[in-house]
């Protein structure tokens, strides 16, 4: 029915029940609204907000003099010993509510900036929206050239995203995801930290959720990559949430946010960070 509406441009015309029954995040669905206002923590970081609020900082301050501000979102992997103390971000995918939809119907829709009107048509998205900007900013990560070393796709469904995962890794893959949001903008006690994968020579895939209508992942593999599991013990309960460490960062900008808060330039560290609720982690297995 969808695949037809959609063929005779009149899905908008049918955007509640087509919202309801694909789950995805059109501005009739009050759902998608109810899970971007948790009242237990702060809203969403918006990251042009964080990016202001880094680029005022001297780059002599100390990472964790800087993480007061909400949370250290990169740091090294000498910060994160069982025991320790450490400031962790905000943990939240910003529009959690949002399946895929099938290939078939998905690559019907149009995703690219250049087709972005009739793409926020389709989804009934206003202008200058939360969702406007979301929807922008991920086309603009999508549509970027990957940085040299970087293998890289935007997945718009979950064919697609098996078939980079495949393609990849080959079909004998282990998946690492965190287990919740515990721990958002919170000083917690780092627990037990376990190496899950440390193949330097077999580079992982790394699948970030993107804030979209429907469920997107921006996946990489980037070379000489080691996956943890971490126990956050966090303020009401303990989170196992999964670490991933850059050890070639040679290729990275060297504007990058990560070492202005680190203090040291491309090549010169490894860079870690967490992977936030919905990020997905593929190893090849081991074994």
């Amino acid at each position: 029915m969808f695949m037809k509406l959609m063929e005779e441009n009149e899905l908008s015309s049918h955007l509640h029940s087509f919202c309801k029954q694909a789950n995805v995040a059109c501005s009739t669905n009050a759902l998608m609204k109810n899970t971007m206002d948790d009242t237990t923590l702060p809203p969403i970081a918006q990251w042009n907000a964080i990016k202001e609020v880094y680029d005022r900082v001297p780059n002599e301050t100390p990472a964790l003099l800087v993480s007061s501000l909400g949370g250290l979102p990169f740091f090294q992997e000498s910060m994160v010993k069982e025991g320790a103390s450490m400031s962790i971000p905000d943990l939240r995918d910003p529009m959690s509510y949002k399946s895929f939809l099938p290939r078939s119907l998905a690559s019907k829709i149009p995703f690219s900036s250049a087709q972005i009107e009739e793409l926020k048509k389709i989804f009934g998205v206003m202008d200058d929206s939360n969702v406007d900007d979301y929807i922008q900013k991920t086309l603009k990560i999508c549509e970027e050239r990957p940085i040299r070393g970087q293998q890289s796709t935007c997945a718009t469904s979950a064919e697609d995203l098996i078939d980079f995962v495949v393609e990849k890794l080959g079909h004998h893959v282990s998946i690492w995801s965190t287990e919740s949001v515990e721990g958002s903008y919170e000083n917690v006690t780092i627990g037990a930290v376990k190496l899950i994968y440390g193949n330097l020579s077999e580079p992982p895939a790394l699948c970030h959720s993107r804030p979209f209508p429907f469920q997107v992942y921006y996946c990489h593999v980037l070379q000489r990559v080691k996956v943890y599991a971490v126990d956050i013990h966090a303020r009401n309960k303990v989170n196992h949430a999964i670490m991933v460490c850059h050890y070639d960062t040679s290729t990275w900008n060297p504007n990058h946010l990560a070492f202005k808060l680190l203090g040291f330039g491309p090549g010169l560290i490894e860079v870690c960070h967490w992977v936030n609720k919905n990020g997905l982690v593929w190893t090849k297995s081991l074994g």
